[in-house]
């Protein structure tokens, strides 16, 4: 039997999903690396650290599917980090990653001086998180492992090179730089020019279903596989947990409740959000998606029980919040405990809870908390004005609690559905292979099969109603405390 392994390279965990031509999950696997935080607001992580560990998946379900067919592997990864690659291919410096915040100098400075064209080019602000202000922090701050640099690359497009050979990108990796022009799918020479960045040093870029390439002899003889390996760039990691959870069409929506929060739409065409919403090349060719931002979303839950419930799991934190009233007997959360970015882009700006009363237990205090990231990621729905038709797919923390699902289908009054498999971006970068290798013939096809639904969740008219007014306070939270 054929397979194809997805991979996703993610910020702390690499995981692995092994998918046959009939759409079956045959095997998983997940490894872990270090995070380096040596600096005030600097995160980085060393790319043979994930290069190791992207070895130890592949043997673990090479080895659990001993006698089946490897026909390719497919990669997704963290978005915007910066890989720097000498001219023996050889990594500079640890990658700096999304989630640095070091350059915001650099940030101010491209959009005082091309904030406008920035958009208008790339349909983003300049933000931390992206690849661009990283690469103009490098030239400032070491400019000799500048100078020394003779091509940048992304997470997952590391993975491609040690596979490969192969120095390359995708348009959606590339779109998440901040330097690619979405409408014409090219690098952009004006950005590049005015900021003084070698295109040179910009990788190939290519569609995310093209293969780039073939698995090395080296890598193929440590795993004991024959024949050819075919070699998939897929994508970043949101378009691909977009694709791997069904997101196709204009007709469903993802909700992504992780760390961060992301509230994502697919697009058929390029729309220009004027920075009030991220805008990207898609997986799927000629399509775009566009998604709006919680930077503390399963993290603000996260918080709360480290600091006031450790040794409750998060099922124990969030039991009986089904009986307490909407709206949380009058509390509310802001979630910005380490700022927000849409739709107010404020690093500075940070949590709290308002109108706390003496009558107040602990699952008022934890289900305000579920109604704040729910209300932060309705902050991003609302910049819309074509997504009230849309069904939504709800995925990550968020979907675990049957009580949390009925909170956002009451606050976005729209239909909530949960997936029986939800595997996110190994599952989408799967999904791209087995599409590729004309097993299915198009996404539609692959999706029908592979992507199950499990549960739907539908609004209470009259909760919707209360939570309309509950969320309406909500919004003048931020005003509020802007300034304190």
């Amino acid at each position: 039997m054929e397979y194809v392994i997805g991979l996703d390279l993610g910020t702390g965990t690499i995981k692995g999903i092994a998918v046959d031509s009939n759409g079956e999950i045959l095997a998983k696997h997940s490894e872990v690396y270090k995070l380096y935080t040596e600096g005030n607001g600097y995160s980085e992580q060393n790319p043979e650290d994930w290069y190791e560990a992207s070895l130890k998946v592949l043997k673990k379900i090479v080895l659990d599917l001993n006698g089946y067919n490897l026909k390719a592997i497919s990669i997704s990864g963290q978005m915007h980090s910066l890989v720097l690659l000498d001219k023996e291919y050889n990594v500079i410096r640890r990658s700096i990653l999304w989630n640095d915040t070091r350059n915001t100098k650099e940030c101010n400075y491209v959009m005082e001086r091309m904030g406008e064209r920035i958009i208008n080019i790339t349909g983003n602000k300049c933000l931390e998180g992206f690849t661009l202000p990283k690469i103009l922090w490098v030239k400032e701050n070491e400019p000799s492992n500048w100078e020394k640099t003779l091509k940048f690359c992304m997470p997952k497009d590391y993975l491609v090179l040690k596979y490969t050979g192969n120095i390359c990108t995708d348009v959606s990796d590339a779109a998440a730089t901040l330097m690619f022009d979405l409408e014409k799918k090219e690098w952009s020479d004006e950005i590049l020019n005015y900021l003084g960045i070698d295109k040179e040093k910009c990788p190939k870029v290519y569609n995310s279903i093209e293969s780039v390439g073939e698995l090395n002899e080296e890598i193929k003889r440590e795993l004991n596989i024959k024949g050819n390996v075919k070699i998939f760039p897929a994508g970043a990691d949101n378009p691909c947990s977009a694709l791997g959870s069904g997101i196709i069409n204009e007709n469903k929506a993802l909700l992504s409740i992780g760390t961060s929060g992301v509230y994502l739409q697919y697009e058929d065409s390029y729309k220009n959000y004027n920075g009030k919403l991220h805008m990207f090349n898609n997986v799927i060719p000629n399509s775009y998606y566009s998604m709006g931002v919680t930077l503390s979303a399963g993290d603000s839950l996260s918080w709360f029980r480290n600091t006031f419930a450790p040794d409750k799991s998060f099922d124990e934190v969030l039991e009986g919040i089904e009986d307490v009233v909407p709206g949380s007997n009058g509390l509310l959360f802001a979630p910005y405990i380490v700022g927000e970015r849409t739709p107010y882009t404020d690093s500075k700006v940070r949590g709290t809870f308002i109108g706390i009363d003496k009558v107040h237990e602990f699952k008022d205090f934890a289900r305000a908390v579920v109604e704040g990231i729910t209300f932060s990621l309705k902050d991003c729905f609302n910049i819309y004005n074509n997504c009230y038709e849309k069904e939504i797919i709800s995925v990550g923390g968020g979907a675990k609690s049957k009580a949390w699902l009925q909170i956002q289908a009451d606050i976005f009054n729209k239909k909530i559905i949960s997936l029986k498999n939800e595997e996110g971006p190994s599952l989408g970068a799967a999904i791209v292979a087995a599409v590729s290798l004309n097993w299915f013939d198009s996404f539609e096809d692959a999706v029908k099969l592979i992507v199950k639904e499990e549960e739907s969740f539908y609004p209470n008219k009259e909760l919707v109603e209360i939570y309309e007014e509950v969320y309406n306070r909500y919004r003048k939270i931020y005003k509020c405390i802007k300034n304190i």
